[in-house]
């Protein structure tokens, strides 16, 4: 579990999703996604340890961000980053991210995937601060309005004890 102060002093915990962080997740999934993930989804998430890296953003324990990647080969691919609406803009994501990346440092893969909806300037400017470029537009993609996403990627970057920043492809 990686720990250290967030905004207002509080501390921040970053760790693996368990069982019990489920309703959470779910709660905050239903609240800021207009096509949530179902339930069952995190359920398999936390016991698929195989591909899927799932870790919650904790502080006095109450859950207040999350995120999912799957590693695939040598790619982790991003499923969803998300923070609970009263805490977002408070770094919170950058830490997830940071942790994802570290990870996949970690495993040594080559390169990070996602796909972000073309609207969410909040995010893509985040992943854009961490070396994600633009690599394709999926036209239509969410299924709730028809928004394009646009597919981002970011190679790997070595370094023992931590991850260094993406680079450019």
């Amino acid at each position: 579990m990686k720990e250290d102060r967030a905004a207002g002093g509080k501390r921040l915990a970053i760790r693996r999703m368990c069982e019990d962080d489920i309703d959470a997740v779910w709660s905050i999934e239903r609240d800021l996604f207009p096509t949530p993930w179902p339930r069952r989804s995190f359920v398999f998430e936390v016991g698929n340890s195989r591909t899927s890296y799932a870790v919650v953003a904790s502080e006095g324990g109450a859950v207040i961000g999350y995120a999912v990647g799957w590693f695939v080969g040598d790619e982790l691919h991003i499923g969803n980053v998300a923070v609970r609406r009263d805490r977002q803009g408070s770094g919170i994501g950058r830490r997830l991210l940071e942790d994802l990346m570290r990870e996949a440092s970690a495993r040594k893969v080559s390169y990070i995937t996602l796909e972000v909806r073309a609207s969410n300037v909040s995010a893509i400017g985040l992943y854009r601060r961490y070396g994600f470029k633009e690599i394709a537009i999926r036209k239509g993609y969410y299924t709730d309005n028809g928004e394009d996403a646009l597919v981002m990627l970011a190679e790997v970057g070595g370094g023992e004890g931590g991850h260094e920043p993406a680079t450019a492809v």
